[in-house]
């Protein structure tokens, strides 16, 4: 006999894992392993979600009509061009299935999201992952990487899991790189929380060029993980194309009312935004006080490299867990010898450091 044989790629996937949430035995925990906005979500989404949840047994809008007015009028982009999602997570395997199949390549840097070589295999497609320096995408070394079957090049910008950022000369240079036929993905996802000048979400590119699509979430810092939304600016050939294959009722009624609140509540994404532009450079430094290696980060999160490698590292991560401090391992990213750390509260924030201190001193 023999049974349903999948699709080739998938049985070679290492699932995505988030970051988790529990201890065993400890009912207190600082959860920093999933960059979640410490603030949560603005009082204004909770008070819509608990509003739209006796319109739970009504169907929502598919085409998330008035939360993509919204978005456009937020960021001064046509409502036409964009499309809503179930977290940027489907969108970024949306766009991958549409634009990628078996004998394709899908380019990224070599230490960029997960879900980028996920999506690839997931669809039957070969990922292709290209050199960093210094921990950042390297624009020469991505070019360097196409070949005659490169379909994708996801950009995470700032990237996860290294904070770093390609700043907007050096992506323009990489789609001016790129043949036509190819699209670029530049994954915003941190985009809120960056105020550098020269940093570009990536829609002055969409605007101006056919093959360019750029993707958002308000799982960071509009604090709606939980929700699930993500959006996505695009080409109007290109967005035709993703609405033609997204499921037909893939944003539920209670994100779309949640979203639409949040960006309707611009003190509380200020008062998030503020809270990680005190923190970021606060942790950062603390973290290279004790003798770790931090490459800048720009998003809401740092990511410490232990000089003892894999083995320090590992053992770090388990004493903070013992005391009830969860931060995020990275050996998936090929970064064994650090931990990803989320800015947390202020409590949080002091904990991660004297938890961390004390461990140091005691190794």
């Amino acid at each position: 006999m023999t049974t349903p044989t999948p699709q080739p790629g998938l049985m070679s996937i290492t699932p995505y894992k988030g970051g988790e949430s529990e201890l065993e035995g400890l009912d207190h925990v600082r959860k920093l392993s999933a960059n979640e906005s410490p603030l949560g979500p603005s009082p204004r989404a909770i008070a819509a979600m608990r509003e739209m949840a006796e319109a739970a047994h009504r169907y929502p809008d598919g085409g998330a009509t008035r939360l993509r007015e919204m978005l456009g009028k937020r960021f001064g982009l046509p409502a036409s061009q964009l499309i809503c999602g179930n977290g940027s997570d489907e969108l970024l395997g949306l766009i991958t299935s549409c634009y990628a199949g078996e004998g394709d390549e899908v380019l990224y840097s070599r230490h960029g999201f997960l879900m980028y070589p996920i999506a690839a295999m997931a669809h039957g497609a070969t990922p292709v992952p290209a050199p960093e320096t210094d921990y950042c995408a390297d624009v020469d070394a991505l070019l360097a990487a196409v070949t005659p079957r490169t379909r994708i090049l996801f950009l995470a910008n700032p990237n996860n899991p290294t904070g770093t950022y390609l700043a907007r000369d050096e992506v323009a240079r990489l789609r001016a790189g790129l043949r036509d036929d190819i699209l670029l993905v530049i994954d915003a996802a941190y985009a809120e929380y960056v105020g550098r000048n020269d940093y570009d979400s990536g829609a002055s590119l969409v605007a101006a060029h056919d093959n360019v699509i750029m993707t958002r979430t308000f799982s960071k810092i509009f604090g709606l993980g939980g929700m699930r939304v993500g959006w996505a600016y695009g080409a109007p050939d290109i967005i035709d194309v993703l609405h033609r294959a997204r499921g037909p009722f893939n944003t539920s009624i209670m994100a779309q009312a949640a979203a639409i609140a949040a960006l309707e509540d611009t003190a509380h994404l200020d008062a998030a935004r503020a809270h990680n532009d005190r923190w970021l450079p606060w942790m950062s430094a603390a973290l290279a006080d004790l003798g770790l290696d931090c490459p800048p980060s720009i998003g809401n999160f740092v990511l410490a490299r232990f000089p003892g490698g894999p083995d320090q590292a590992n053992a770090a991560d388990a004493f903070l867990r013992s005391k009830g401090i969860i931060v995020r391992q990275m050996g998936g990213y090929g970064l064994p010898e650090a931990l990803r750390i989320t800015i947390g509260t202020e409590a949080d924030n002091h904990a991660v450091i004297d938890t961390t201190k004390q461990f140091l001193a005691d190794t």
